[in-house]
């Protein structure tokens, strides 16, 4: 790492908790910024679906049938 990240990285260990959980939030945040063409993709994905969805293309499960699955393990 970069001395300034090193030195940025030291600072912000020795803040309290709950600043760091707070900064940790605003640089997770400032990740997340809108791609349209990411988003482009995954409508043109998430529309596949319900076409194959509507033509018996595609089987589903209930809810139910996909969280029983988690709960007991």
């Amino acid at each position: 790492m970069k001395s300034s990240v090193n030195m940025i990285m030291n600072q912000a260990l020795e803040l309290s908790a709950s600043e760091r959980s707070d900064l940790v939030e605003k640089l997770l945040t400032s990740l997340d910024e809108p791609d349209s063409a990411i988003d482009a993709i995954w409508a043109q994905e998430a529309n596949a679906r319900v076409e194959a969805f509507e033509k018996g293309e595609l089987e589903s499960k209930s809810a139910e049938e996909v969280f029983s699955k988690y709960r007991n393990r």
